[in-house]
């Protein structure tokens, strides 16, 4: 199966335009990196074998990388996914960009990146055509046993701990991270020695410690991690400013935006409070887009920890109340890259340091203002709003098909999810229901009868979209009791109504309802601003009485001023998002 995709693959790619040509974002995934260039050409010969677009780098740390691409991103995440099921690469593969790559070198007399040529010693310069030389002789070492053990038991338990966890990446320890050297852990670092040609003594060196932690980290090449201190949000942390950079003050927050191809983006929290404001803050969190819905929460008394997961981005922020102070970070990468996103995140989350200090809300005070903005970070938005009206104290509502058509979520004013117990979509109507037990402040009375021909009505919606946090209220008349081609079902206004309040309920003078407002009609034919129509009463009651729902029913009352008419109808109108 691999081998039918590796042809595919190949084909599609040589179809495309040439690199230099083409306008996407080049990504490529890393499968290896090697300390020497007669390593890495040795390695680099077994992958281009078997696998297609091997290419080498030497790399801004000084090692060799051995990659696949260029691709799209999309290309490179699923070449990523499916080389990794089928063991074509290691595991630890990770989606690499071009801004950690240097000269190239494989393959021989290629520049796709139109670099100076690399300069080899003459040692290591080599062509395909040679054969493999015979196995190396063993590396010297910087200790001898008695003084690497001597230097060992100087290890702290974190060091040990962190030595296993370095071992266990390199595949050859899987028993637990306890700091304790037993026979499992002394096997280990044997094999690795061996793997790496050492001595296998079982007791790592000074020199061959600090080995195994440059294999460990060279997934981070390229994105220098530097240790970053901020007094004003009195914060010390680790930020990969090879990726990101400082932006600006926008109180809670400390921004640090991308400055490359890399879609990534760090936060540093600060602000005083208290508990109040902690769970404040974990709440707005997850209205933004960074803060993808998908993904655990975990709330407690002092702190919080929110993951947020979709097809594009990957988000992680926590935050501590401390001694009045909340402090924390936001890490958001892309998807796909996990490996490196998460030793990334364990770094940050290692060097993360509290100084003296809190970020004033007053910081930044002179940034641009934005409703569409928190803190400089975009609000998620719905794909669509519209208007609805509450049918009985059940949390029933009755609104446009339009505003649920390829939803994956529906919400009521923003906080209630919401379900579809009915849709037609002929004559424009579905009916929600909350999914859990809401009271409105009032439901709609459906009338018996049509109101006279020019009387005034009243439609109210979210105009705006849900921008006013309100319904707005529109008068205009009633044109006529059918539709344009007579249809009964249909009652035509002449009023100048907005799309958001498509949905709302259309009100005689006395607050009776006598329809709902259509949204409208799309195609080439355009109709006048002001004509506008709803679908009856008549229709939206037998709809209901198809779902065993009843609705109360209106009479004939005498007119309401425009205030309590206002009054009326914001009690019974709701706002329908589709997300």
């Amino acid at each position: 199966m691999i081998r039918q995709f590796h042809a595919v693959f190949t084909v599609l790619f040589l179809l495309a335009q040439p690199l230099a040509a083409q306008q996407f974002v080049a990504a490529w995934v890393q499968v290896e990196a090697q300390p020497s260039l007669s390593q890495a050409q040795e390695r680099i010969r077994a992958y281009a074998a078997r696998l297609p677009d091997v290419n080498g780098f030497a790399l801004s740390s000084g090692w060799y990388g051995i990659v696949l691409g260029p691709y799209t991103e999309d290309d490179a995440e699923r070449v990523l996914r499916v080389y990794r099921a089928e063991g074509e690469i290691p595991r630890d593969s990770f989606i690499a960009r071009t801004a950690s790559f240097r000269q190239q070198f494989w393959p021989v007399g290629a520049n796709l990146l139109d670099l100076p040529d690399l300069v080899e010693p003459r040692e290591s310069i080599e062509t395909q055509a040679v054969e493999a030389e015979p196995e190396p002789e063993m590396k010297p070492i910087d200790e001898t046993p008695a003084e690497a053990r001597r230097n060992e038991a100087a290890l702290t338990r974190e060091e040990r701990m962190e030595l296993q966890t370095m071992l266990q990446w390199a595949g050859v320890y899987t028993a637990g991270i306890d700091g304790a050297f037993g026979r499992g852990t002394r096997s280990a670092m044997a094999a690795w020695q061996r793997d790496n040609r050492y001595e296998p003594t079982g007791i790592l060196t000074t020199m061959q410690r600090a080995a195994l932690k440059r294999q460990y980290n060279a997934i981070l090449d390229g994105l220098n991690l530097e240790l970053v201190r901020d007094d004003t949000a009195g914060i010390e942390m680790a930020i990969p400013t090879g990726v990101v950079d400082f932006s600006a003050y926008r109180p809670p927050f400390v921004h640090f935006d991308a400055t490359g191809e890399l879609d990534a983006k760090v936060l540093m929290i600060s602000q005083p409070g208290d508990q109040n404001t902690l769970f404040g803050l974990y709440d707005i969190m997850q209205t933004l887009e960074i803060v993808p819905e998908t993904g655990p929460r975990e709330r407690d008394r002092d702190n919080f920890v929110l993951t947020g997961r979709d097809a594009h981005i990957v988000s992680h922020t926590e935050a501590r109340l401390q001694g009045g102070e909340i402090k924390g970070f936001t890490l958001v990468w892309p998807s796909g890259d996990e490996e490196r996103r998460t030793r990334l995140l364990d770094e940050m989350r290692k060097s993360f340091n509290r100084l003296d200090g809190v970020m004033s809300p007053a910081e930044g005070i002179d940034t641009e203002q934005n409703i569409d903005l928190v803190s400089g970070l975009d609000i998620r938005r719905p794909s669509l709003s519209r208007s609805g009206f509450f049918i009985d104290g059940r949390g029933t509502v009755v609104t446009t098909a339009q505003a649920v058509e390829g939803c994956e979520k529906i919400t009521l004013d923003n906080r209630y999810d919401a379900e579809i117990l009915g849709l037609d979509a002929a004559q424009g109507i579905a009916v929600l229901r909350a999914t859990e037990a809401l009271a409105p402040a009032r439901v709609a009375a459906l009338r018996e009868g049509d109101p006279r021909l020019q009387s005034e009505v009243a439609v109210s919606g979210f105009s705006y979209e849900g921008r006013l946090g309100a319904p707005t209220l529109t008068f205009g008349t009633l044109s006529d009791i059918k539709g344009l081609r007579g249809e009964s079902s249909l009652k035509r206004l002449a009023l100048n109504a907005l799309p958001g309040d498509a949905g709302g309920p259309v009100m005689d003078a006395g607050g009776a309802v006598f329809g709902m407002l259509l949204p409208q009609p799309e195609g080439a034919r355009k109709l006048p601003e002001d004509v506008h129509f709803a679908a009856d009463a008549a229709t939206i009651r037998a709809m209901l009485q198809d779902l065993g729902i009843t609705a109360q029913s209106g009479t004939i009352s005498r007119t309401m001023t425009p205030e309590a008419l206002t009054d009326h109808a914001a009690g019974m109108t709701v706002l329908v998002n589709c997300w």
